[in-house]
């Protein structure tokens, strides 16, 4: 019996993601150590735990998803981060990606507009001491100016055409942003920007993705999440 055969459940399921994640091409070793740091399996509901090592996306409610663990690694090792960013997130969720890069950078700010989602991932921040997290329930197309400019921004709903300018505009000389970009759900491109100087942005296209669109304003919710997507699981 091998190693990995020895290990219980999630422990082995974790190591065959992360021995996934070095063959499909993340190589950078902060990357793959907060990935392997994070429980994924607190940021899932209850009727999905089996799958939380499982490169794929899952839903949280409210019609959302949380990204699968390739996407989500790329994007962060795309930001190239270092404990000296200021980051932007649009779009928490469950709060995965955030905890993620809250392990990276100096400071995090990341907007939601379904507070339900904002709440629970507020408190899986709180469970796990994640102190370098400031969230908000707002619009992300209009990011957070009073904050801004920030090193790095990722967005994690796909706009519609292009970023929204007001958003551009936040993204210090000399930072990088990661973004979904595309007209429908099966036609985006994970793209990273570049800007350059004041009015020009440099961008490379990665691969494409498929993300829940960038609304704007905040939602007006006519219910909480579902039961099911509901129970949070003691942090340890």
């Amino acid at each position: 019996m091998s190693f990995i055969e020895n290990l219980s459940g999630l422990q082995a399921q974790k190591i065959r993601l992360l021995m996934h994640l070095r063959r499909r091409g993340i190589t950078c070793s902060r990357t793959l150590e907060a990935i392997e740091t994070i429980p994924r399996e607190i940021f899932i509901p209850s009727t999905f735990q089996h799958q939380s090592y499982e490169d794929m996306a899952l839903p949280i409610g409210l019609g959302q998803t949380i990204s699968q663990p390739l996407v989500v690694a790329t994007m962060t090792q795309a930001l190239a981060l270092t404990d000296r960013h200021k980051v932007l997130e649009i779009g928490t969720g469950s709060g995965y990606q955030a905890a993620i890069l809250s392990r990276l950078c100096r400071r995090l700010y990341t907007i939601e507009r379904h507070k339900p989602l904002l709440n629970q991932a507020e408190d899986r921040f709180s469970e796990m001491r994640l102190r370098n997290i400031t969230a908000m329930n707002g619009d992300g197309m209009k990011g957070w100016a009073y904050q801004a400019p920030f090193d790095r921004i990722i967005v994690t709903a796909a706009a519609h055409g292009d970023i929204p300018n007001e958003l551009m505009a936040q993204l210090a000389i000399g930072g990088i942003m990661i973004a979904p970009i595309g007209a429908s759900d099966v036609d985006q491109t994970l793209v990273k920007i570049r800007r350059v100087s004041e009015g020009h942005y440099e961008r490379e296209s990665l691969f494409a993705v498929r993300f829940v669109p960038l609304l704007p304003e905040i939602a007006e919710e006519t219910r909480d999440i579902d039961p099911e997507f509901n129970q949070m699981n003691a942090f340890a």
